[in-house]
């Protein structure tokens, strides 16, 4: 979604769009070459994150317990939910539309006949802008995998890798073993390499061991124990008891904290942060689309869960809310995606489905998603289920309004373009 971007920007990002013929190709040969041309080099502390889900929760709580602690972060993110800038944020705000005209230009004077994706472009322009910045710390997302991801063409000084589940099949692999080694290529050897999946695939634990990479495991290197005040992190070497829970909403945001808190230790000797720093940080992060509960009633829940691992979780944080009469689900997604695993994942927590279409070439149509739901044994107008299509998120979210009442709830999930409609329209 470009609607709140300035008309310079808007223009970029069309022309960028249009420059390679694939808009996923996994590869860093020719990305090292325009990155050579630009003499790219950042001059600061480098935490990379990866993962199937959870890589925005643990880029945002990074972020938000360094600036607590006085530190001046780049976050690099993807995708953005309502403008482009969400994501390049330095000091903890997106970088201006101009910012980001200037470093386009930049790679686009570089590149030569160089052909790049949007994601390869992008991840340049972005790099550029924080090598200017005099930054303490970036912290970069990776966009897909790890291996072939633009991200990766940085040594990262740390690298999480915070879940690991199927997803984007048809790219890295079909099982957790295949993903798990395309993940671990985020390490680096001697440096820390963090994992916050509880159970990680062997292949990852394989290949930190294999290029000698200082691997932290969850359950062997750090843990985390709580109740229902407050919880506690054990490293290492260090510990942070009494803390308060993250102010981002769901029941796996501990694990993620975990692992940022592991990362910190690993980095300990030249990102020192304070007890504050993390009790700060922690109090006031902010995540939009991930279990975001919108004030007012009946209660509307926005959650970008797009694969069926974040599918159970968002099935688990449904359940934790307490009692509603009837929940509505807005739901969009691309259809490559194993919709009906995020289906089943969903279908008992739900008793009236509104898909939605959505723009682009991938995005499964309404109808189509109304029939992975008729064959999940979901009656289309039976007594206590419906399915009921709409041709976007925002007139499914009022038809959903005039059917709940107060105590109802609503479910808005799916792709980000799903979650970004939303929060477009309320931000107009």
């Amino acid at each position: 979604m470009t609607s709140a971007d300035s008309p310079a920007l808007r223009d970029w990002l069309g022309r960028i769009e249009r420059l390679h013929p694939k808009t996923i190709d996994l590869g860093l040969a020719r990305l090292r070459e325009v990155a050579g041309r630009l003499s790219l080099k950042l001059g600061c502390t480098v935490i990379t994150v990866g993962g199937t889900n959870g890589k925005g929760s643990t880029c945002a709580m990074l972020e938000s317990i360094l600036l607590a602690d006085g530190y001046r972060v780049g976050l690099y993110t993807s995708p953005h939910l309502v403008r482009f800038a969400e994501r390049a944020r330095v000091d903890g705000a997106p970088v201006d539309d101009a910012a980001l005209v200037e470093q386009f230009e930049a790679v686009e004077a570089a590149r030569g006949d160089v052909s790049l994706t949007y994601f390869e472009f992008t991840t340049l322009a972005v790099l550029r802008l924080f090598q200017q910045r005099s930054l303490d710390v970036a912290i970069l997302e990776v966009g897909l995998g790890g291996r072939l991801d633009a991200v990766n063409l940085v040594d990262a000084d740390c690298a999480i890798v915070t879940s690991i589940d199927v997803d984007h099949a048809e790219y890295l692999g079909d099982t957790r073993e295949r993903i798990g080694w395309e993940k671990a290529h985020i390490f680096r050897a001697g440096r820390p390499a963090i994992c916050s999946d509880p159970l990680p695939p062997a292949t990852l634990v394989e290949h930190a061991h294999a290029i000698g990479a200082d691997l932290w495991l969850h359950g062997r290197d750090f843990n985390h124990t709580g109740d229902r005040q407050q919880w506690s992190y054990g490293g290492r070497a260090q510990r942070r008891s009494g803390l308060a829970y993250p102010a981002l909403r769901g029941a796996n945001q501990l694990q993620n904290a975990a692992g940022v808190l592991a990362a910190l230790e690993a980095l300990r000797e030249r990102l020192p942060v304070s007890q504050q720093g993390v009790r700060q940080g922690l109090a006031t992060v902010e995540l939009p689309g991930r279990f975001q509960v919108l004030p007012g009633q009946p209660t509307v829940i926005l959650d970008v869960a797009h694969n069926p691992h974040a599918a159970a979780h968002l099935a688990v944080n449904l359940d934790a809310m307490g009692a509603f009469r009837q929940t509505f689900a807005v739901f969009g997604v691309m259809r490559d995606k194993d919709v009906e695993g995020v289906i089943a994942a969903l279908k008992h927590r739900v008793d009236h489905w509104l898909p939605v279409d959505l723009p682009g070439p991938r995005a499964a149509s309404a109808d189509w998603i109304a029939g992975r739901l008729e064959a999940a044994g979901v009656a289309r107008a039976g007594p206590k289920t419906s399915i009921e299509c709409h041709a976007d998120p925002s007139s499914a979210l009022a038809a959903a309004r005039g059917r709940a009442s107060a105590n109802d709830r609503i479910v808005v999930f799916g792709s980000f373009l799903t979650v970004a409609d939303i929060l477009a329209a309320r931000a107009a």
